[in-house]
């Protein structure tokens, strides 16, 4: 069973999507995935809660966590979504990195890209892992 890590600062927009992408479309008895960050915010962003909320994903009850040795442990891969120097860092762990813009305030239309991106980039991950239904 592969545990990939989803991370960025705040864990409320980017990676929670990737996470809850990653879970609906991997095969759970091979993955899972969790998603968390170095300073978790209080909640997820309310415009990604409603642009996941348009494809039918409901995050009304994530909550960001923040990335600890012990969440990290038996993981085999974080993926870290363009948050630069404060992206977080866990040794041993192969990474990967995605420049994905912060959700963060901006208007839905462009929420929704990010968004589809984001389902993109975890369904080749998926692929390429070979951890896909």
């Amino acid at each position: 069973m592969q545990k990939i890590i989803f991370a960025c600062v705040h864990n409320a927009g980017r990676s929670q999507m990737a996470a809850a992408f990653f879970n609906q479309l991997a095969d759970h008895s091979k993955a899972q995935a969790v998603s968390a960050g170095t300073e978790p915010g209080l909640r997820v962003h309310p415009e990604v809660l409603s642009a996941m909320q348009e494809i039918g994903i409901d995050l009304s009850d994530a909550k960001p966590q923040k990335l600890t040795q012990e969440l990290a442990e038996g993981a085999s891969l974080l993926i870290t979504m363009g948050c630069g120097d404060k992206c977080p860092y866990v040794p041993g762990l192969r990474r990967d990195d995605w420049p994905l813009r912060d959700p963060k305030g901006l208007p839905v239309e462009e929420v929704r890209v990010i968004r589809d991106e984001v389902k993109t980039r975890v369904y080749n991950l998926i692929q390429n892992e070979g951890v896909s239904r």
